[in-house]
């Protein structure tokens, strides 16, 4: 059995593909417990105050004070420097409640709590942290994050903007161009990176109103309108020596460790995002009477609905198994004496792998949901007068910031493959136990006890992706594969691994879940949900791996082998996804809002 099962320890960073986690060790979100419930109800309570404030660019800096009062720009920062820090999960819970605001705030909030201030906590010195980190906690102090380069954005190593030594050795003189600088407006604090002599890509911290530093003209956007975007111009800005953050040459370890965390926090937004979509749409459908019927009652509608909720489900069960994932590694790193920064820092490190998927999924699901919020709309969709339209196009640019969905793609897979590399994930030995299983004639596992079927369908999905990781790795080293180049391979065994560990995720939910729900109608529902969605991934698996083998196998011997194992593993029974997807409709339906 290639998918060992863990109950001693939590799985690391992308070693779901090869072992399985039991539910009894998997966070879900009806596992919060009172204090998160109540911080719950008051970040529900400040987002339902928000109204449409959120999507004015002259709230943001008000809203950012009113959240600075409920100490919700602190909960990332020790108490040492006046914040007010909060587990993982319980930031996830805040995270993803004010996903639910949308209209440029959660920008706003998410680059001044994550790439604005965590650049200084997790790199800064002591005086800086001093300096800085209670201004950025209390919201006296707003802070943006300056990367991105007209010329320079997924490839953020090929920025222009330079930084030299003064004569006298006691400033650093920035120069160049920053843009789509999110807070840009109205921040204090901008972290900048920049190459000193045009060499050593580098962080530096530069304050509002200092000489030379301008700023251009709002951006006229397609999306987010509330949140301030401008471009940042360095002409000669003179900072003092001591504000060099973090190690000189090493600016990419803190612009691509910081990402790590600004797209798990996305793809928990993203969850808020969705169940905001499916709440108006399920309210406008029951009331909008076509045909002498509110349009609830029609199949389409309700398959929209149950489509909606199964991807948030999905989603958001990944997500809070990522957050759990992360905040064990920490509290691990910190009983083992690690500082309270770097076990932040490098939970978050660990657990790349999804964090890049969870960027990915979370977008991906809600760009469906406000797609078919305006679909259920109808015209009324297309006006701005209705929510839809507004949502429609801020959620578009989820796809692309914090890098974009492919990057994110491919991240996911090259880093899996340095983890094995490194020989931190052992890969090799278990494709070498999918080829022989495949080359036996009988099945190597049978499914036993409850939800069995679905966990041999899960492990057999692992294997798949083994056989063609397996066989793209051995081809690359004989020289007829680079994997560097074939981007659409890469993307193919990416869609694979998020669809993997969606499914396994809401299965262990589920799971779990089966011991705390005594009605077994509500348990019909959720594994309808899993049902439902572990058939549609069969079929996105079979294909997946059909298009990459089919692309690179050119033996036509081996790729008939390859691909009768794919349908050998591809075995889970058909599903009646009509009328699971009505029972999920008729709950949300019946509650007039997302009620999983």
């Amino acid at each position: 059995m290639v998918a060992e099962v863990i109950k001693s320890k939590v799985l690391k960073g992308g070693e779901f593909v090869v072992k399985n986690a039991t539910p009894d060790s998997t966070f879900i979100p009806e596992s919060f417990n009172e204090e998160q419930l109540m911080v719950q109800q008051m970040v529900r309570d400040f987002a339902a105050n928000v109204g449409d404030r959120g999507g004015k660019l002259d709230k943001q800096v008000e809203l950012l004070d009113e959240a600075a009062e409920l100490g919700l720009l602190s909960t990332h920062i020790p108490e040492e420097y006046g914040g007010m820090p909060m587990d993982t999960n319980t930031n996830s819970i805040i995270s993803e409640e004010l996903g639910h605001i949308g209209g440029g705030f959660t920008t706003s909030y998410a680059a001044h709590i994550g790439i604005g201030t965590l650049p200084i906590l997790y790199f800064g010195t002591e005086a800086q942290k001093q300096k800085y980190l209670p201004g950025l906690a209390s919201g006296a102090l707003k802070a943006a994050y300056c990367l991105t380069e007209p010329s320079s954005g997924s490839d953020a190593l090929a920025a222009k903007t330079v930084a030299h030594l003064s004569e006298d050795g006691q400033s650093w003189i920035l120069n160049g161009q920053k843009m789509w600088i999110s807070n840009a407006g109205f921040a204090d604090v901008f972290v900048v990176f920049a190459k000193i002599d045009g060499q050593y890509f580098t962080g530096f911290i530069v304050e509002k109103g200092t000489p030379g530093l301008s700023l251009g003209a709002e951006e006229h956007k397609l999306g987010i309108k509330g949140s301030s975007t401008r471009q940042v111009f360095l002409e000669n800005v003179q900072i003092p020596v001591d504000n060099l953050l973090g190690e000189k040459g090493k600016g990419h370890l803190i612009a691509f460790n910081i990402l790590n965390v600004g797209r798990y926090k996305l793809g928990i937004m993203s969850v808020g995002g969705s169940k905001k979509a499916i709440n108006i749409g399920v309210k406008y459908a029951n009331d909008r009477v076509q045909f002498k019927t509110p349009i609830s009652g029609f199949g389409a509608i309700q398959y929209k609905l149950a489509e909606m909720a199964i991807r948030t489900f999905a989603c958001e069960s990944a997500c809070y198994r990522t957050s759990d994932l992360m905040q064990t590694k920490k509290n691990a790193l910190l009983n083992e004496g690690m500082s309270y920064k770097d076990a932040l820092l490098e939970s978050a490190e660990e657990y790349a792998i999804e964090c890049a998927m969870i960027k990915v999924i979370g977008s991906e699901s809600t760009a469906y949901c406000v797609d078919e919020l305006v679909q259920i709309h109808g015209g009324y969709g297309f006006s701005e007068e209705y929510a839809a339209a507004g949502m429609y196009r801020d959620a578009r640019i989820n796809r692309i910031y914090e890098g974009t969905n492919e990057i994110n793609r491919l991240l996911s897979v090259t880093q899996l493959l340095k983890k094995a590399m490194k020989g931190e994930l052992d890969l090799m030995n278990p494709a070498l136990a999918v080829q022989q299983e495949l080359m036996s004639a009988n099945s190597a596992e049978m499914p036993t006890g409850n939800y069995g079927l679905e966990q041999k369908a899960v492990n057999d999905f692992k294997k798949i992706i083994l056989v063609v990781l397996g066989t793209a790795v051995k081809m690359q080293m004989e020289g007829k594969l680079n994997l560097k180049t074939e981007q659409q391979i890469v993307m193919n065994i990416a869609d694979m691994l998020m669809d993997v560990f969606t499914v396994e995720s809401t299965l262990l939910r589920v799971q779990k879940l089966a011991d705390i729900y005594a009605k077994p109608q509500a348990q019909e529902l959720y594994e309808a949900i899993l049902r439902t969605h572990l058939s549609d991934v069969q079929a996105r698996m079979s294909k997946n791996a059909t298009d990459a083998l089919a692309s690179f196998v050119e033996d036509e011997n081996l790729l008939k082998g390859l691909l009768s194992g794919v349908r050998r593993l591809t075995k889970y029974p058909p599903v009646n996804v009509k009328n699971n997807r009505r029972a999920i409709a008729a709950a949300i339906i019946n509650a007039n809002e997302y009620c999983f």
